[in-house]
C-alpha cells in the first residue's frame, strides 16, 4: 500500500495522546492506592491539555487524506457498519472526557464524595478519568480495526494489529509522561518510566510476531490465478498502459526492497533499542533529560514503523499493476 503521511501522523499522534492520558490517570490511581502525597492539580491539568493537543493534531492531520473534506461531517453516518465511522464518533467523546478530567483538576473538583475506609476515595476526577479510560481503549480498538478489518490485506487482518496499535500508544504515552514528569520534577517519573519500558518490551514481542507472521504469509492470489493461467512461469511484461494511474499511485509505495529493509531496521532500533537504553541510563544517572530524548527517538521511530506498516501490505491488485511498461 502507498503510505499516506496524514494517516501516519494521525495514528501516531492520537496514540501518544491516548497513552499520555492513561499514564496520567494511572499515576493518580497509583498515588491514591499507595497513600502518596498529591501530585498537584496543575500536573494533571497541564498533562491533560498536552494529551488533548496531540489528539487535536492527529484529528487535523486526518483531514489531509480526505478526498472531499467538506463532506467529513457525514463520516459518522455509517457507525453501525464502519470502523472508521466508529473511530470518528469515539474520538471527540474521548477528547471531551479528557478535557473534563483536566478541568476537574484545574478547578479543584477532587474532593471525595464517596469513601470506604482508608483505601477507597472516589472524587469527580476519578469518575471522569475512568470514563475517559474506557473511551480511550475503545478508540484504540476502532483505530486498529480500520485496518485489521480489511479482509483482502492479510498483513493487517490479525489480532496483532490491534495489539500493536494499543501497545505502541501505551509505550509512547508512558514515555512521554515520564519525560513530562521528569521535566516537572514530579515523583511519578520513575513509575511512568518503568511502565513505559514494560509496554515497550510488550510491543517488541507483538510487533516482532507480526513481522514474522507477515514474512511467512502465503498469498491466496498469484499472477497465475489472477489471469486464470496455470502455467508455472508466468511473468508480467506490461499492464496495458504506458504511464502511471490511480492504481499505481495509491496501492503501491514504489520503493525498492532494500529501502523497506532499511526502514524496518531503522524503526526497530529507534522504537525499541534506543528508548530502552536511554531509560536504563536515566534510571542509573537520575537524568531528567534522557526520558525526553527517549520519547523523541521513539516517536521518530514510530513514524517509520507506521510507514512500514502501510508499505508492507501487499494489495492484490498489484498482481496486475506491478509493471508500467
Amino acid at each position: 500500500m502507498h503510505p499516506a503521511f496524514s494517516v501516519i501522523f494521525l495514528t501516531t499522534l492520537i496514540g501518544a495522546g491516548q497513552g499520555l492520558f492513561l499514564a496520567l490517570f494511572t499515576g493518580q490511581v497509583h498515588a491514591l492506592a499507595n497513600f502518596l502525597p498529591t501530585q498537584g492539580a496543575a500536573f494533571y491539568a497541564v498533562g491533560s491539555l498536552l494529551a488533548l493537543l496531540l489528539l487535536a493534531a492527529g484529528l487535523i492531520a486526518s483531514f489531509f487524506h480526505l478526498g472531499r473534506p467538506l463532506r467529513a461531517w457525514r463520516t459518522p453516518a455509517r457507525w453501525h457498519a464502519s470502523w472508521l465511522s466508529r473511530e470518528v464518533v469515539i474520538l471527540p467523546v474521548a477528547m471531551g472526557l479528557i478535557a473534563a478530567y483536566g478541568l476537574a483538576h484545574a478547578l479543584g473538583f477532587t474532593t471525595p464524595f464517596f469513601t470506604l475506609g482508608n483505601w477507597l476515595r472516589v472524587d469527580p476526577s476519578l469518575v471522569l478519568g475512568l470514563a475517559a479510560t474506557l473511551a480511550v481503549f475503545a478508540l484504540f480498538v476502532c483505530t486498529a480495526m480500520v485496518y485489521a478489518g480489511v479482509p483482502f490485506l492479510a498483513e493487517w487482518r490479525s489480532p496483532l494489529t490491534v495489539a500493536n496499535f494499543t501497545l505502541f500508544g501505551l509505550s509512547s504515552g508512558f514515555l512521554l509522561a515520564s519525560a513530562y514528569a521528569a521535566y516537572s520534577g514530579n515523583a511519578l517519573a520513575a513509575v511512568y518510566g518503568v511502565w513505559g519500558v514494560i509496554f515497550t518490551l510488550m510491543a517488541l514481542v507483538t510487533r516482532w510476531s507480526s513481522l514474522y507472521r507477515n514474512d511467512h504469509l502465503k498469498p491466496k492470489s498469484t499472477v497465475q490465478t489472477a489471469i486464470g493461467v496455470r502455467h508455472q512461469s508466468v511473468v508480467q511484461k506490461a499492464q496495458g498502459a504506458t504511464g502511471g494511474s490511480f492504481n499505481t499511485r495509491e496501492f503501491f509505495h514504489g520503493r525498492s526492497p532494500a529501502t523497506l529493509r532499511q526502514v524496518r531496521l531503522g524503526f526497530l532500533v529507534l522504537v525499541f533499542a534506543v528508548p530502552l537504553l536511554l531509560m536504563a541510563a536515566a534510571y542509573v544517572t537520575g537524568s531528567a533529560t534522557l526520558p525526553i530524548a527517549a520519547f523523541g527517538a521513539q516517536f521518530v521511530g514510530l513514524l517509520a514503523e507506521r510507514w512500514y506498516f502501510f508499505a508492507d501490505a501487499r494489495h492484490p491488485q498489484n498482481l496486475y499493476y506491478q509493471s508500467v511498461a
